[in-house]
């Protein structure tokens, strides 16, 4: 589950269009090099007694078991209610989105891909690879969802200024692969998404892990 966070990033990222895409993106700053200060969260009592009561702790029928996560899930009463019941902002954050599962099981499996370094996560949602970023070792993480603006142009001014290593989880929507961003991809691995996963996100039966290279 992400709370609100109220860290200091650049003004001009792309988190809303990682998110909107469902898919997750991670920038990996060297030692020292973050850009981003300040820190702080916040959660309203009330909606998080709301949240607890109408989610529910689970790590099972993802990519990750060991990670346990609080998502909206078959068993909840809003998975079955009309979505304007919901009387919060919709809940983005509550799906393991295959995206941020096959991000989350590439840095299980490599950790030395995030230890010791500053990660940022964008489109963050539930935090499960802010987590996993956390069990590889991260020296410090910041999980971001919903940004104003998307723009894949600060994403190569922090490849370019910082020497950022930016890694992007997506199951190959068509939103992404019609993305002028692909001619700045590479494949780094493909995971076979879980039955209960498939069934979730309209048969979607894979998904994969992009190294952005400008």
């Amino acid at each position: 589950m992400a709370l609100s966070l109220g860290w200091k990033a650049p003004r001009n990222g792309c988190g809303l269009l990682l998110q909107a895409m469902r898919s997750s993106g991670l920038l990996l700053f060297p030692c020292g090099r973050c850009p981003w200060r300040g820190a702080g969260s916040f959660l309203d009592p009330e909606i998080k007694a709301f949240l607890e009561e109408n989610t529910e702790v689970t790590s099972s029928g993802s990519l990750t078991p060991e990670i346990q996560l609080r998502l909206l899930t078959p068993r909840c009463k809003f998975w079955w209610e009309r979505a304007d019941l919901w009387p919060h902002s919709d809940p983005y954050w509550a799906i393991y989105w295959p995206g941020g599962q096959a991000l989350s099981r590439y840095l299980l499996d490599n950790p030395d891909v995030v230890r010791g370094k500053s990660v940022l996560d964008l489109g963050s949602g539930c935090g499960a690879t802010a987590i996993a970023a956390k069990m590889s070792g991260a020296s410090r993480i910041l999980a971001n969802d919903i940004d104003p603006n998307s723009l894949h142009q600060w994403l190569k001014k922090c490849f370019w200024t910082y020497r950022t290593r930016v890694l992007i989880g997506d199951p190959g929507r068509p939103q992404f692969s019609g993305h002028s961003i692909q001619h700045h991809l590479h494949k780094v691995v493909e995971y076979s998404l879980l039955e209960p996963t498939r069934q979730e996100n309209s048969g979607l039966t894979t998904s994969t892990v992009w190294d952005f290279q400008p």
